[in-house]
């Protein structure tokens, strides 16, 4: 019986990725001799937290199916943090019209996606590359180069921690809950996983193809958008650069945890377990004083053994 719950576990895509922050987690702090262990710890959930939100978005476009991509999003994250921290200008009062004004820029981003891929029937990762570009230029147009501070209720908020756990995780981790839900349980869920799956299969069905596939590029906007107001809370206010490392990052933590990138097959808990993992990969190699040559070869060669790991054997079958 025993032996049989540990195959089980084993099949779990998701599980690699936990073992690996774990293995990694515990390296730096034998590295260390246990200084700092806990804190650490607290930093990989609150930048880990950034990363699932966009990666949440990310995954529902991959699971699709081949060649759906989003590469729109660090664009989308300045953007709609640039805006948002305009009109909220530091007031608390503004807190609600400031995340609506953020999600709607994720929105827009994410109908010019689609509307780019299905009328002029562009590939889907040439559309979102170059929409970005129209996009981060109407950031830097609008924010003119400005860094305008968060509400203070916002950036308590983003930055609140207690005992150790930050609030917003917790809060990303029920969104992340809630999105699974809508996955697995939900017609439009089950659409999206069934078009990653065999989209003309789906569209014989008579399954709606074509409205699943504009949702889903809303929906990533959206998470790209709401990511970008969060961000721009914890980092002080928005910058030209703060989306940048979300380019491969919501890429790689959606693959490292589990979805498949020939769609039809997502994985939303593997999310936290690939971001944690990415992170504290980073800090292990910090701490261990590899250069930055060496930190980006030896961060390859580890995702692409958690990959082989967590999704070799599955994509063979």
């Amino acid at each position: 019986m025993n032996a049989s719950l540990l195959q089980r576990l084993a099949a779990k895509p998701w599980l690699w990725a936990y073992l690996g922050a774990l293995a990694i987690w515990l390296a730096t702090i034998a590295f260390t001799e246990g200084r700092g262990g806990g804190d650490v710890l607290t930093a990989a959930l609150s930048f880990a937290t950034f990363s699932v939100i966009v990666a949440i978005g990310q995954m529902y476009v991959i699971t699709l199916g081949p060649g759906n991509v989003d590469l729109s999003i660090p664009a989308t994250i300045t953007l709609a943090g640039a805006v948002s921290m305009k009109i909220m200008d530091g007031q608390d009062a503004m807190i609600l019209p400031g995340l609506l004004i953020a999600l709607g820029c994720g929105v827009g981003v994410g109908v010019g996606n689609y509307a780019l891929i299905r009328l002029l029937r562009i590939p889907p990762i040439i559309a979102t590359l170059s929409s970005s570009f129209i996009v981060l230029s109407a950031a830097i147009s609008y924010s003119r180069g400005i860094r305008i501070k968060p509400p203070p209720m916002l950036a308590d908020f983003t930055t609140w921690i207690v005992a150790g756990i930050p609030v917003l995780a917790v809060a990303a981790v029920v969104l992340t809950a809630i999105m699974s839900v809508v996955l697995h349980r939900t017609i439009y869920g089950r659409t999206v996983t069934a078009l990653g799956q065999n989209a003309r299969a789906a569209r014989l069905a008579g399954l709606p193809v074509d409205r699943t596939r504009f949702a889903t590029y809303v929906l990533c906007g959206a998470f790209a958008g709401l990511n970008g107001y969060l961000l721009s809370g914890f980092s002080g206010g928005a910058a030209l650069n703060m989306g940048s490392e979300y380019l491969l990052a919501s890429i790689a933590v959606v693959v490292i945890g589990g979805t498949s990138v020939a769609g039809g097959f997502a994985n939303l808990p593997g999310l936290w377990g690939a971001a944690m993992l990415l992170f504290l990969l980073v800090t292990m190699l910090n701490t261990y004083g590899f250069g930055a040559g060496v930190r980006l070869v030896l961060t390859g060669l580890i995702i692409i053994g958690v990959i082989t790991l967590a999704g070799g054997k599955r994509q063979a079958r």
